[in-house]
């Protein structure tokens, strides 16, 4: 690698607003980074997403073209 191109790289904290803090490096000139959303508290990686379907699209869907993607 060329010498004196690249920024400086360093650990930095990131706090996330469910509370939870973890270390990461970045080459961000700052010494800590809040986020609203981590992998803690996200809907899809705890396992509380919920799919709403109000229309009915989803089953409209499947009673129009279900029987072509079945194997």
């Amino acid at each position: 690698m060329k010498q004196g191109i690249h920024p400086n790289y360093h650990e930095i904290t990131v706090n996330c607003s469910c509370g939870n803090k973890f270390t990461t490096k970045s080459a961000m000139e700052k010494d800590s980074f809040n986020i609203e959303v981590c992998s803690l508290c996200h809907p899809f990686y705890t396992g509380t997403q919920k799919i709403v379907d109000t229309t009915g699209r989803v089953d409209r869907f499947n009673n129009k073209f279900g029987n072509l993607f079945k194997r």
